[in-house]
C-alpha cells in the first residue's frame, strides 16, 4: 500500500455500504448502473468475494465486486471496480484488486481472474493488465458478449480479459 492510501483500509462489504457503493459505481462514468437494491444483495451475498475500501471515517471509498464463477471453482469474475473520484490516481484499485485475489487465494486455489472490458475503457484495461504482470500471468482476451445481445438500446460488446494461471506477485 501506497503512503496515500495508508489511511485507507480493505475490509469486507457489508450492506450497510450499499448504498455507498452505488453512488461511487454511480459516479464513476464508466460502469454499466445496476439499481440500488442489486448492490444491497451483492453486499449481503458476495461479500466474501469482493471488497471495500474505507477511509479513516469507515466510509467507502471504492469497491470491488466479483464471484466465483460455479462452473470454474478456480475462477473469480471481476464484476466491478470502482473508486470514488477523491481517491483515485493512487492505484486503489489495484490494491483492492491485489487484496481481494490474495484473500481468496488463501482460503481457495485460486488460478484465474476474469473480467470484461468494453473498448476504449483505458483505466481497466490498464488495470487488469498490469494485474496480469503483477501476477506472472498471461491475458487472453474474446468478445464474450456482442453489441448485438444488449436488448436495451446501443451497448458496446463487453471483452473478456481472462487471466491466469496466476503465481505469487513480483516484489
Amino acid at each position: 500500500m501506497t503512503a496515500a492510501q495508508a489511511d485507507l483500509r480493505i475490509d469486507l462489504p457489508s450492506v450497510a455500504d450499499g448504498p455507498a457503493i452505488w453512488r461511487i459505481a454511480k459516479e464513476s462514468g464508466t460502469l454499466d448502473l445496476n439499481s440500488s437494491y442489486s448492490y444491497l444483495l451483492w453486499c449481503r451475498d458476495f461479500a466474501a468475494t469482493s471488497a471495500v475500501a474505507r477511509a479513516e471515517d469507515g466510509e467507502p471509498v471504492g469497491f470491488v465486486t466479483g464471484y466465483v464463477r460455479p462452473d470454474a471453482p478456480h475462477t473469480l469474475l471481476v464484476w466491478q471496480v470502482a473508486v470514488d473520484a477523491a481517491h483515485r490516481g493512487r492505484g486503489l484499485a489495484a490494491a483492492l484488486l491485489d487484496g481481494l485475489t490474495a484473500r481468496l487465494a488463501a482460503d481457495r486455489a485460486l488460478t484465474t481472474v476474469e473480467t470484461t472490458v468494453t473498448p476504449g475503457n483505458t483505466a481497466s484495461e490498464r488495470l487488469f493488465t498490469s494485474y496480469a504482470a503483477r501476477h506472472g500471468a498471461a491475458v487472453t482476451r474474446e468478445v464474450l458478449f456482442g453489441a448485438g445481445l444488449f436488448p436495451d438500446g446501443p451497448h458496446d460488446p463487453e471483452v473478456l480479459y481472462r487471466i491466469g494461471p496466476l503465481t505469487t506477485p513480483s516484489s
